[in-house]
């Protein structure tokens, strides 16, 4: 790899950028699973009517509501409980990402990189970017004399 004289050759940025992009999808995917639980528990349909639905006239809300009723559709527990583990990942994953960008803490960069892995092929990259990229940590202080 050809060197740009500043001794960054641009790994942790891009294991960073991969973090950063797994985290979010983790985050939305997280979201919206415990969202849905929310929705489609009866529990919550009296809530949801209080809530978030007072500016739609009565009918609509009915057939919102109706909608999930209709067909029995509920959400086990254990998505929203699922959900919440891959947003906290998510967030990791974000957290380290900025971490490997600012190249400030190589173990959290990495443990965030490792947390982005349940996306995949982003994850996997994340990892391999930012475990590359170890000596790039070390170099903005020995260039400073620290």
């Amino acid at each position: 790899m050809e060197s740009n004289g500043n001794s960054k050759s641009g790994l942790l940025t891009t294991g960073g950028i991969l973090s950063i992009v797994a985290g979010i999808s983790q985050l939305i995917l997280g979201g919206v699973l415990i969202v849905d639980f929310l929705v489609c528990s009866p529990h919550c349909w009296r809530l949801i009517d209080v809530l978030f639905l007072p500016f739609l006239p009565y009918a609509w809300r009915y057939e919102i509501l109706w909608q999930y009723a209709i067909g029995w559709y509920i959400v086990p527990i254990r998505w929203a409980i699922i959900g919440g583990c891959v947003a906290v990942l998510g967030i990791l994953a974000v957290v380290g990402g900025v971490s490997a960008i600012r190249r400030k803490r190589f173990g959290l960069s990495l443990a965030g990189a490792i947390c982005a892995l349940p996306s995949h092929i982003l994850g996997i990259l994340a990892v391999i970017f930012v475990a590359l990229g170890k000596r790039e940590f070390g170099a903005g202080r020995k260039e400073n004399g620290i």
